[in-house]
């Protein structure tokens, strides 16, 4: 009884928070509501049993997201506050809501006749030839490796795109608010490494794996930003961006390349290489993540000189 009602109360809180994300008329109301949205997304995911999307939620969906978030609020230019009742247009919210309680009817009619076992058992039964034991880890980068690499590819795609916008606006930095947040940043960026070390070991048996630890460590390259680190790399060191954010991408495709050279099929590894493939590939994807995610925090291409854009 107590189960239920705190489902119930997530489910009730999450709707909340939805609405708070998408109608606020303050725009920092809105983010705050957005990552705290991520944050219980995240409990909720726990409650269905599915650690490992749990920590992808709040690593990526409440973390880095909210980052990017706050980050382009700190550059738009401040608007004078609406007048109460401005935004209220009942007509037309009466309209979104009945629209969005039909499509979750829909949805959930469609949840309902979907056969019950799913595709558990077959993953069970190809477990013992997937090179790992966590089944979550065994279909991203084995039985349905190809949709992984489609995953990083829209990664890197959005970031060629914001790099296409022009170079980073400046300052990338802010003047560091408090002398503690550097002291902060030295302290914590070990813990965010070795936290991305953890999870990519953990990912092999248990929940965690490479998105998981990218988004861990790209989370610590941008906390090391805040507290007025300067990245080391620059413009003038834009092959060697090119070639990380690349990594994953690169790393999967002649994986595929090289099956299918040696008479298998795309993806299709042989069953005592499994293992080392699998960890080739995670450490590679898990290094592009985390750099894609860094790049998206730059806002556009870097600069030639650092010095330029933070504050001294």
């Amino acid at each position: 009884m107590a189960s239920n009602a705190y489902d119930l109360l997530l489910a009730g809180a999450l709707l909340w928070l939805a609405w708070q994300a998408t109608h606020a008329a303050d725009l920092f109301r809105a983010v705050i509501s957005f990552i705290v949205f991520g944050l219980l997304m995240a409990l909720a995911w726990v409650r269905l049993d599915a650690p490992d999307i749990a920590l992808a939620e709040a690593a990526i969906g409440a973390g880095v997201t909210g980052a990017l978030l706050l980050s382009a609020l700190g550059r738009l230019a401040s608007a004078p506050p609406e007048k109460p009742g401005a935004r209220h247009r009942w007509p037309s919210s009466i309209a979104v809501l009945t629209l969005a309680g039909t499509i979750l009817v829909a949805l959930g009619a469609a949840a309902w006749q979907l056969p019950a076992p799913g595709l558990g058992e077959a993953v069970s039964e190809h477990m013992p030839r997937a090179g790992v034991d966590n089944p979550v880890t065994g279909v991203l980068l084995n039985f349905r490796a190809f949709d992984t690499l489609l995953e990083i590819g829209v990664l890197l795609l959005a970031v060629v795109a914001i790099w296409s916008f022009g170079p980073t606006p400046e300052p990338l930095v802010p003047a560091v608010p408090s002398p503690a947040l550097p002291a902060l940043g030295r302290m914590l960026w070990p813990m965010f490494v070795l936290a991305t070390a953890y999870l990519l070991w953990r990912g092999t048996h248990a929940p965690g794996g490479a998105f998981q630890a990218g988004a861990v460590l790209g989370a610590g390259g941008i906390l090391v930003i805040l507290a007025g680190a300067r990245p080391w790399l620059t413009g003038e060191d834009n092959g060697a961006w090119r070639w990380l954010l690349s990594l994953g991408v690169i790393t999967m495709l002649l994986a595929a390349v090289g099956m299918a050279l040696i008479g298998q099929r795309f993806f299709e590894y042989p069953e005592a290489a499994a293992a080392g493939v699998i960890l080739l590939l995670e450490v590679t994807a898990a290094l592009s993540i985390a750099m894609l995610l860094f790049a998206a925090y730059l806002n556009g291409q870097p600069p030639a000189r650092w010095q330029e854009y933070t504050h001294p």
